[in-house]
């Protein structure tokens, strides 16, 4: 059963065992009005509101593809730069981010979560461009490339992996 503090334990001798409690993970105190405070480290505090910052963009993320159609910019608000996605890839991104939330949580850590938004951040920055959207979602034909050889008088060093910088017909001298 977690103790209950009271203001006036701050100011007397359990104020040690207050902030021990608090160090540990919870502290309650409740104040003269009858409101209950709770102190926590910062960094639980840091963890619960980026999960929940994230857990509720999952949910709003999920009901708006309900609709069958691409969310507008407006639709998205502070997710916008998911603009460039399909309704496909906005799919993969919601059912991504429900299983990093569920590592997260297991694991009290948002490395996992920080990590998969960062990669699709980056992969958004990239589909804005017009070349690189192309590039990147565009169809491989094979029939478009053709086969080459190596240029004539052009030795490559099999330790370096580069041009060597001297021009030999690969015969040691």
């Amino acid at each position: 059963m977690d103790t209950i503090f009271q203001s006036s334990d701050l100011a007397g001798n359990r104020r040690v065992e207050f902030l021990q409690a608090a160090r540990s993970g919870r502290a309650r105190l409740r104040d003269k009005d009858g409101t209950s405070l709770v102190m926590l480290p910062e960094s639980d505090l840091e963890w619960l509101e980026v999960m929940a910052k994230w857990s509720t963009a999952q949910l709003r993320l999920t009901e708006l593809l309900r609709r069958g159609v691409v969310p507008t910019v407006s639709d998205l608000g502070e997710l916008a730069w998911l603009r460039t996605f399909d309704l496909e890839d906005l799919q993969l991104f919601v059912d991504e981010l429900h299983e990093v939330l569920v590592t997260a949580h297991a694991d009290r850590s948002t490395d996992s979560l920080d990590a998969c938004v960062q990669a699709w951040r980056t992969t958004a920055r990239q589909l804005e461009d017009p070349l690189r959207r192309k590039v990147l979602l565009g169809s491989h034909d094979a029939e478009a490339f053709t086969e080459v050889s190596r240029p004539d008088g052009v030795f490559i060093d099999p330790v370096e992996g580069s041009d060597a910088g001297s021009v030999s017909d690969g015969r040691d001298n």
